[in-house]
This record gives C-alpha cells, sequence and structure tokens, in this order.
C-alpha cells in the first residue's frame, strides 16, 4: 500500500488555472497533489548574443523554491549570493525539455523565458514545472499569433514530465514526498505528447534495477503523462 492510498498506476489529483497573474504573457498554477508551482512565460523581443541574426528564437527557464514550500524554513538563495547545484540543474533540464517542442525558426528572433516558482513541495517539482511551463509557454505562443508577430505555431508538440520509481518493492508512478524520501529507484521521465522521449533521468538510491523494471516504469511513465497532455488541453481550451 502506497502511503497516499493510491494504486501503482494512479496519479496525484492534477490541476492547472491559467491567467493566474497579470502581467505575463502566460501564466499557470499547476497543482499535482500538494506539489503547487507558479509558472509564467515572459516574451522578449531578444535572443542571447550566440542566437543575433540567425533568425532562431530561445526558449529559456529559471526555477525557484520559496522558503517555506517545505517543512523547514530554506534560506532564499538570494540571501546567500549565488543559486545551488540542484537549482541551476532543474532550470537547464526544464529549458532544454521545453525547447524540444519547439520549433526556433517559427518563434523567431526573441526569446521566452519561464519562471517556474514552487510554492508548496510535496515531491516531483521539477516535473510539474515543466508539465505547467509548458501551458504558460502555450499561452505566450498564443498571443504572438493572436497578434500576428509570428505566422505559423512553433509548438510543435505537448511536453510533460512525471516522476516513476521502485517504492516497496513495486514500481509505482507520480511519487510523493514521502515514496520520493524511500524509493530505492527514482527517475523522471519527460516526454512529448507523441510519447517521443525527450529526457529520462534515472539514478539507483539505495537498490538497483533490472531492464525489465525500467520498462514497467517507462509504461506507468506513457500513462502519466498521457493524462497530464489531457489535463494541459482541458487547460489551455478552457
Amino acid at each position: 500500500m502506497r502511503p497516499s492510498g493510491r494504486q501503482l498506476d494512479e496519479m496525484r489529483p492534477i490541476n492547472i488555472e491559467t491567467g493566474v497573474t497579470r502581467h505575463a504573457e502566460g501564466s499557470c498554477m499547476i497543482r499535482c497533489g500538494d506539489t503547487h508551482v507558479l509558472c509564467t512565460a515572459t516574451i522578449e523581443e531578444r535572443v542571447p548574443p550566440f542566437l543575433r541574426n540567425t533568425g532562431l528564437g530561445w526558449v529559456t527557464a529559471e526555477y525557484g523554491m520559496l522558503p517555506r514550500a517545505t517543512n523547514t524554513r530554506m534560506r532564499r538563495e538570494a540571501a546567500t549570493g549565488k543559486q545551488g547545484g540542484r537549482t541551476v540543474e532543474i532550470q537547464r533540464l526544464i529549458g532544454r525539455s521545453l525547447r524540444a517542442g519547439v520549433d526556433r525558426s517559427a518563434l523567431g528572433e526573441r526569446q521566452i523565458t519561464v519562471d517556474c516558482d514552487v510554492i508548496q513541495a510535496d515531491g516531483g517539482t521539477r516535473c510539474a514545472s515543466i508539465t505547467g511551463g509548458w501551458v504558460a509557454l502555450r499561452l505566450a505562443v498564443n498571443k504572438l499569433l493572436k497578434a500576428g508577430d509570428i505566422q505559423s505555431d512553433p509548438l510543435l508538440d505537448h511536453v510533460a514530465a512525471v516522476s516513476c520509481g521502485i517504492y516497496g518493492g513495486q514500481a509505482v508512478l507520480d511519487l510523493d514526498y514521502p515514496e520520493d524520501s524511500e524509493a530505492g529507484v527514482d527517475g523522471n521521465f519527460i516526454l512529448l505528447g507523441s510519447k517521443q522521449m525527450v529526457e529520462t533521468q534515472m539514478s539507483a538510491e539505495g537498490s538497483t534495477y533490472s531492464r525489465d523494471q525500467l520498462d514497467t516504469l517507462l509504461d506507468l511513465a506513457e500513462k502519466g503523462v498521457s493524462e497530464l497532455v489531457a489535463a494541459q488541453k482541458a487547460a489551455v481550451d478552457a
């Protein structure tokens, strides 16, 4: 039995609320169980220096956690004067993942920055950030299309992410914190809506895993991402 009482292949409740901030071109609050992440997308008519005069756009991301997103207060990274290694790794992952679903030539020479701020954490914050970040990106791109600033849709497919792991000797979908902290094997799976794989992060943290177990985790990830994509579609079509 999982601590939450969920079935092995059962996701936490998913809710995506759009238009939650006034100024950002795209915004949403994604809630995956008790993990809540605010995602905003900002359009800028510029690109990094290495992309100037190439005709290509850029999608990047920043990630952070509020001090009381967890059960004890964390010091703000701004107070230490630098970002931690975990933060840098996660925001690079978010940016890479979102770019996998973007035709950067159709975007034109402009940059969209997706900011992901964890309001409350209960496991899977990077996955929620990618899934919600895509919704914010979709809404921002819709504004470019509506204004006639771009002629074709640069978003090639949905991008969503979910965690899977081996907990209590069994493969489970969408780990919450009690499971994540004790899982023998933990993985994050980023997929397109077409189920093409973008990135897989797998690690054995106390036990190893077999090829058959990996295949089982991939099947669970595909099921979870299908449900997340359905939630994304419902959010942007609402």
